[in-house]
């Protein structure tokens, strides 16, 4: 199960406070899904609603025929108040208070061969045990210079079981 990684958020960003009144609202997560999906797929609807020349009745217009109904009015709020710049820290605040709700952890496996499922599900419990999480979600990343094993990332934790980092580490023990 690969899945994306974190991104840094600031504790007391304004995006963290609209990511939590997001979480709180009680949208589908499939419409805020198609939200960052359309400001994906459309780039220009970036442009247009940063563009400070663009009056503002222009702007809610867009949101009006773009957006999901769900949506519409959190979208509104966010550019009445020209925080659209903000708009991928807010989603990874969102993400990070429904995982925080259902009990998510979530890493980076830095690795020369994905795991099979048996080497997966070890991994996952044992994340789950370590951070007192419901479920763990493992994004994969292929890294041939590892030389083989792997490395585990949760937040600031590291587990470096690669060959690599092995050597490295037995390299720096005797003095080189």
């Amino acid at each position: 199960m690969a899945m994306r990684t974190d991104k840094v958020i600031r504790c007391s960003s304004p995006a963290v406070s609209y990511g939590k009144v997001l979480a709180g609202l009680n949208i589908p997560e499939s419409d805020v899904r198609k939200t960052q999906e359309i400001l994906k797929e459309v780039p220009q609807l970036a442009d247009l609603f940063l563009n400070p020349t663009v009056a503002q009745q222009k702007k809610t217009d867009v949101i009006g025929r773009v957006f999901p109904a769900t949506m519409q009015n959190f979208m509104k709020t966010v550019c009445r108040h020209r925080r659209m710049d903000l708009l991928d820290e807010i989603f990874a605040a969102y993400d990070r208070c429904l995982d925080e709700k259902g009990r998510v952890i979530r890493a980076v496996l830095t690795c020369t061969d994905a795991p099979d499922e048996e080497q997966q599900k070890g991994m996952e419990a044992f994340l789950c045990g370590r951070y007192g999480a419901d479920r763990a979600l493992i994004e994969i990343r292929h890294d041939a210079s590892l030389l083989g094993g792997f490395i585990l990332r949760v937040g600031n934790d590291e587990y470096d079981w690669s060959m690599k980092g092995r050597l490295d580490r037995l390299t720096k023990a005797l003095g080189g």
